[in-house]
C-alpha cells in the first residue's frame, strides 16, 4: 500500500484524539466517537481542498484513509463480514458529513450548530465543538493542499 499520505492520515487522527473535544461527553469515549470526529475532520479537509486539479490526489487520500480505517477495524477484532458492513456504514456517514459541511462557510451559527449536532448528539457542548470546527475550517482554508502533502506538521 502506498504510504505517501500517512502523515495526512496521522494528522487527522491526532486532531480526533484531542482530549478537549471529549470533555463535554458525559461518558467514556468510544471508538465510534473517535471515528466520528476523525470523519468530521476529514470532511472539512476534503471540503477545503476540493478543486478539479486536486481530484486525483484527493481520491488517493480518500482511498488511503478508508483503507487505514479498515485496518484499524480489523485490529479491533471484527470479522470479515462485520468489517464490510461497518465500512459501508462509515462511508455512508462520511458522505453525509461531506454534504452537510459543503456549504459551511455560508451558514450562520445556528445552522452550523444544527449540522454538528447531527453527528455529535452525545456531546453536551455543541457550541464549543462548532467553534472548534469553524476554527479548524478557517485554518485549513489558509493553507494549500501541497503544504499538507509536503509537510508532516499539524495545521
Amino acid at each position: 500500500m502506498n504510504e505517501k499520505y500517512i502523515h495526512i492520515y496521522n494528522n487527522l487522527i491526532s486532531f480526533s484524539r484531542n482530549k478537549d473535544l471529549y470533555k463535554s461527553l458525559e461518558r467514556e469515549d468510544q471508538f465510534s466517537d473517535r471515528l466520528t470526529l476523525f470523519l468530521l475532520h476529514f470532511s472539512f479537509f476534503l471540503k477545503n481542498f476540493k478543486k478539479k486539479e486536486n481530484s486525483n490526489i484527493l481520491q488517493e487520500i480518500y482511498d488511503f484513509n478508508f483503507k487505514q480505517l479498515e485496518l484499524s477495524i480489523r485490529e479491533i477484532g471484527y470479522g470479515d463480514q462485520s468489517i464490510n458492513k461497518k465500512m459501508k456504514d462509515y462511508i455512508n456517514l462520511f458522505h453525509k458529513m461531506v454534504s452537510e459541511v459543503h456549504f459551511w462557510d455560508t451558514l450562520n451559527k445556528d445552522k452550523k450548530l444544527d449540522k454538528i449536532s447531527i453527528f455529535l448528539s452525545d456531546f453536551k457542548n455543541i457550541e464549543e465543538l462548532t467553534q472548534y470546527f469553524d476554527d479548524f475550517n478557517t485554518n485549513l482554508s489558509k493553507k494549500t493542499l501541497n503544504s499538507y502533502l509536503k509537510s508532516v506538521s499539524n495545521p
